[in-house]
């Protein structure tokens, strides 16, 4: 596939690569929260949705760090643009360097987002646990627990970046997100089926 390819064909190119539910889900919560930072920020909305939903494609070969490089090779066999791959080999944490990658195990690279659509999946990832949002804060404690100190300054400087472009803190846009998302569930699941298809 020369092209982006769209949402729906992202979806099933997660499900014919064996990636887990729970995978599936936590990819369409990060586009959820991508596409609208891609919105308010000029960002390719196509490539940052495509990016998002097949962040985690590696995820269906490995559970590690590792889990960047799979989903790239595979994205590359497939065929895939290479701005799609890009933002997959980019999304672990809020990047790191040659030396940085080495120490954990990963080809020796360069795994730093460039690009703001590469920064704005990074940055969904990073606020997204499983199927719901976080604030950058708690990003920043579990790399600190980590003893991953580098990774604490690049996730607060990515999060002022990318509020900046926004116009709104990003931990406010989540919570907004997650809220529009949690409305539109109660109007889907309305007995009196007057619910809607969950956009709001």
């Amino acid at each position: 596939m020369s092209r982006v390819p769209n949402e729906a064909e992202c979806l099933a190119i997660l499900r014919e690569a064996g990636c887990s539910s729970r995978v599936i889900v936590h990819c369409l919560t990060v586009t959820t929260l991508a596409r609208r930072m891609a919105e308010m920020t000029q960002a390719d909305v196509e490539l940052v949705v495509a990016g998002a939903m097949l962040h985690d494609l590696g995820r269906s070969r490995s559970h590690r760090i590792d889990h960047a490089v799979q989903g790239m090779r595979l994205a590359r066999e497939m065929g895939l643009p290479e701005e799609v791959v890009e933002i997959i080999k980019r999304h672990i944490g809020a990047g790191m360097g040659p030396d940085e990658a080495a120490e954990l195990g990963l080809p020796e690279d360069d795994y730093f987002p460039r690009t703001l659509e590469q920064r704005i999946v990074s940055h969904a990832d990073n606020l997204t646990s499983d199927d719901h949002y976080v604030g950058h804060d708690e990003v920043m404690s579990k790399y600190e627990r980590k003893g991953l100190p580098y990774q604490v300054e690049r996730v607060e400087a990515m999060h002022r970046e990318l509020s900046g472009l926004c116009g709104v803190d990003i931990d406010d846009l989540a919570k907004e997100v997650s809220a529009c998302g949690a409305r539109a569930g109660r109007r889907d699941s309305d007995p009196g089926g007057r619910g809607t298809s969950g956009h709001s």
